[in-house]
């Protein structure tokens, strides 16, 4: 008798812990149903407006390296307190600190402001 009721004891233990690992699933989807004026709505858009012009937050001349994107590039390749020293129609020129004391960085004069060299 007691080895019966040791057997129906664990499978019954077996079989809760089953259930109670099925039971906890993640859902795929959420189904929210609201009822009554309570949610606000957005909206409809204007389609007969013109978008907002684009304009270019800088303003400066897109075909060149903008001197603050030297630096910003710079800053980001690990040169401190970096400054701009000379700006050509070919490059700019950046100096500031690196790991190892003074350092120069040169980029091309084109959008995107490329490194030439360190």
């Amino acid at each position: 008798m007691k080895q019966l009721l040791a057997k129906l004891g664990v499978a019954a233990a077996i079989a809760v812990t089953a259930l109670s690992g099925t039971a906890n699933f993640a859902s795929a989807q959420n189904l929210d149903i609201y009822v009554g004026p309570g949610r606000h709505r957005p909206p409809p858009p204007d389609y007969d407006r013109p978008p907002p012009p684009r304009y270019d937050r800088r303003g400066y001349d897109r075909r060149g390296c903008d001197p603050r994107d030297a630096l910003d590039v710079a800053r980001s390749y690990g040169l401190r307190r970096a400054r701009v020293v000379d700006v050509t129609p070919r490059r700019v020129i950046v100096d500031g600190f690196g790991r190892r004391g003074p350092d120069t960085m040169m980029f091309a004069n084109v959008r995107g402001c490329p490194l030439l060299g360190r």
